[in-house]
């Protein structure tokens, strides 16, 4: 029989950042301080658009965006944005979606597994996810409990337990 192990990934459902967009455009569509602003929001490909005519509202969509997003369950680890630039008349911002474990970061936990991790527990890269594996499925538990209670900066799932 083969040794226990288990994946961590970072993944984010799509249809559940289609969603969180579609709400922030409604609700921008609705609410009276975002009349005669020109805000809008939508998903293109990986990355969301955000505009307004100033830069205090594209902040504003912005937080309403990352509101959906928490009530839809996605974190906000995932999103990754930089300071609204000008084009024009507008404002725009552009927000990626983060998908998979980056190498560095990969590398980071790889390394934080076998500096603290408990002996015979050994991480694999492969491709944006790592694969753990060990002797004892307590020892796996171990790990899990020890990735959760660090910070990487990317939303962790662990799957494919067996």
């Amino acid at each position: 029989m083969a040794d226990p192990s288990f994946d961590i990934v970072s993944k984010v459902d799509t249809q559940e950042i289609d969603n969180a967009v579609n709400q922030t455009a409604k609700e921008i569509r609705t609410r009276f301080d975002f009349r005669d602003t020109g805000a809008s929001a939508e998903l293109s490909g990986e990355a969301i658009q955000l505009q307004a005519n100033s830069e205090e509202r594209v902040k504003a969509v912005l937080d309403v965006l990352q509101e959906k997003c928490v009530k839809r369950g996605i974190s906000l680890k995932s999103l990754e944005y930089g300071e609204p630039r000008q084009s024009g008349k507008e404002y725009r911002l552009t927000v990626t979606v983060q998908q998979g474990i980056a190498d560095e970061k990969a590398k980071t936990i790889a390394k934080k597994i076998r500096a603290d991790g408990p002996k015979g527990v050994q991480a694999q890269i492969q491709g944006d996810q790592l694969r753990v594996t060990g002797k004892k499925r307590d020892d796996l538990q171990r790990v899990i409990a020890l990735l959760k209670a660090e910070d990487f900066e990317v939303p962790l799932q662990f799957v494919n337990y067996r």
